[in-house]
């Protein structure tokens, strides 16, 4: 049984959401100096990339870069940022991933953020399924998708073509 692919985004439609994003941050943080852009690995923290070289170039706003590594297996298990939570204490933070499934890895990923005081949490996403477990949302998000619990999103972010599809 061969799985089809269905193109749900294609790269022009990626990169225009990317900068529809990158400008929802701007605004929600337009009093801010810097914003930590905390992405999952692997493709959250691509998207980050992504959003922080867009944030430089409409705003002021100097945008730090944060990798943030989660077990999807053993969400529980410890968090690691590239940055040490000092960094990040008092600042705004937004933290991203490429698709919101059932909301586990980005609740975890809160939980870890929100151990140290921060001036503003939010979150983005490139695809929200709409299938939540825990009472988690996307702040920013580039599309909004039901789809069935058997159907899986891929999101491609490298190479010179980016392209999310429906499996």
């Amino acid at each position: 049984m061969s799985a089809t692919k269905n193109i749900i985004l294609n790269h022009e439609e990626i990169t225009h959401k990317i900068r529809r994003i990158a400008y929802q941050i701007y605004e929600s943080n337009v009093n801010e100096k810097e914003v930590i852009l905390a992405g999952i690995d692997s493709n959250g923290y691509i998207l980050a990339k992504k959003l922080k070289l867009m944030l430089s170039k409409i705003s002021d706003i100097k945008p730090i870069l944060c990798k943030v590594e989660i077990d999807k297996k053993n969400p529980r298990n410890i968090i690691k940022t590239s940055i040490a939570p000092s960094d990040y204490e008092g600042k705004s933070v937004v933290l991203i991933d490429d698709v919101l499934n059932s909301g586990t890895t980005l609740i975890y990923g809160v939980k870890h953020f929100l151990e140290v005081p921060l001036k503003q949490f939010k979150t983005a996403v490139l695809v929200n399924r709409n299938h939540k477990k825990y009472p988690v949302k996307a702040d920013f998000k580039g599309l909004s998708l039901s789809t069935s619990l058997h159907e899986h999103i891929d999101v491609v972010l490298e190479g010179k073509t980016f392209e999310a599809y429906l499996e």
